[in-house]
């Protein structure tokens, strides 16, 4: 039985269109591969993922960016 702790839900918000210049979903604001991969990751390799995300959040509410 699974730990519920360890429950890390998908991003997805299933607003799917990669940006053509980046392949970065504008949605959930995840690479190709980080959607491709997102089933076969344990929960450290997703919480990984979604630390990358909080990233890109910020980078993107920055002047000039």
């Amino acid at each position: 039985m699974p730990v519920v702790d360890d429950y890390v839900p998908s991003p997805c918000v299933r607003l799917c269109t990669l940006d053509p210049r980046t392949d970065i979903c504008l949605g959930c604001l995840r690479t190709l591969d980080e959607i491709k991969a997102w089933g076969g990751l344990d929960p450290d390799g997703r919480r990984a993922v979604l630390a990358r995300l909080e990233e890109r959040r910020a980078a993107r509410r920055r002047p000039g960016v």
